[in-house]
């Protein structure tokens, strides 16, 4: 185990036996950076776009999301995606489309959220390289390869075979490359995910995910053989907050997310990680029930998704939580300039480099 994630292991075992008044006092300098900085989720799931969502993204600080849109074939792609460019329009004052580097810059600028459309398969394409390029006109910059299970492109983490990439895969990464659009491996198998890191010409990405290393034998953790490899490409790791994403435990904590975040560090390198949650901006405390929430789960994730109830965890569930997380970095000692670079300063330098300017 690196030294950095061990000195890590050992500050959360403190930190979780301490009661809340004894909880080390919050650095006033850590607010004013998070509150300058560039602040990304790299995946927000968000149903419901109400007052109550808006309401959560002021309380929030995000600069910017990527969403992610139904995926089933194409016209429900298009149809999504017409809702979202809809939803943008009626809200000018506190939305801001996203399909440049500049443009999460422009939305830190006017306290706006920059919305990245993104899709977590790649269904919609239902076999038809040429299906891309209109995708990509309507502000698709994202797109997974596969979810869980096979797909025309390869293979899900869940699958019970992993065949890697298909021609078909290939020809899809490529045409991508060319448009400027994210190579997602998030829920790809391993294989999968070691051919879209090779074939990808452009940085691929994890926008959503955690490290096999802290939670082993997870289908949707990255090995550090996968994070090493994404890095050294130049491409992100995304750390999810979702409670059974950080550990199997029902007392998995905030300091358990920062210890994957810092062993992704630790492998990867300080400018290779980012942070995103992986449900609604507002959490999930707030409407998630077991009728609602996990008894579907049980029915539509294998058993080695290892869902469990409660999904969320204090700390992260609120909209705070990448505050909360910065805090929390600082306590470990990373350097405030680190700690801007994860909250977002990482994601918006890989924009940059597959979007543009």
């Amino acid at each position: 185990m690196e030294r950095r994630t061990f000195l890590g292991l050992m500050a959360a075992s403190l930190a979780a036996r301490r009661s809340p008044a004894q909880q080390p006092p919050r650095n006033p300098a850590i607010d004013a950076l998070y509150d300058r900085s560039v602040v990304i989720d790299s995946l927000a799931v968000g149903y419901e776009w109400d007052e109550v969502e808006y309401d959560a993204v002021e309380r929030s600080g995000y600069t910017g999301i990527q969403t992610t849109l139904s995926s089933s074939n194409f016209q429900v792609a298009a149809r999504a995606l017409a809702e979202w460019h809809r939803r943008i329009r009626e809200n000018p004052d506190k939305l801001l489309l996203a399909t440049k580097a500049a443009h999460i810059e422009q939305a830190k600028a006017e306290g706006k959220l920059a919305v990245v459309f993104g899709f977590q398969n790649a269904t919609m394409l239902e076999g038809v390289l040429e299906n891309l390029d209109p995708l990509y006109e309507l502000g698709a910059r994202c797109i997974q390869l596969t979810y869980n299970s096979q797909n025309r492109l390869g293979s899900g983490c869940t699958e019970r075979v992993d065949g890697g990439l298909s021609d078909f895969g290939v020809e899809v990464v490529g045409r991508m490359n060319e448009l400027g659009i994210i190579v997602d491996l998030s829920h790809c198998g391993r294989q999968t995910s070691m051919d879209g890191i090779e074939v990808s010409r452009r940085p691929a990405a994890f926008t959503h995910t955690f490290c096999e290393a802290i939670y082993n034998d997870h289908p949707r953790a990255k090995t550090d053989e996968q994070i090493r490899a994404m890095s050294d490409k130049g491409g992100i790791t995304g750390i999810a907050s979702l409670g059974y994403f950080v550990g199997p435990d029902p007392d998995s904590s905030l300091e358990d997310y920062v210890n994957h975040i810092m062993h992704a560090v630790d492998v990867g390198g300080m400018e290779h990680v980012g942070v995103s949650t992986d449900h609604a901006i507002r959490g999930l405390r707030s409407w998630a029930t077991r009728e609602n929430w996990y008894e579907p789960r049980l029915r539509n994730f294998k058993p080695s998704y290892r869902v469990r109830w409660p999904p969320f965890i204090e700390g992260l569930d609120e909209p705070e939580r990448f505050r909360n997380v910065a805090h929390a970095l600082d306590r470990r000692g990373v350097a405030e300039v680190d700690i801007a670079k994860i909250l977002g300063g990482n994601w918006l330098r890989y924009f940059r480099e597959i979007f543009g300017g």
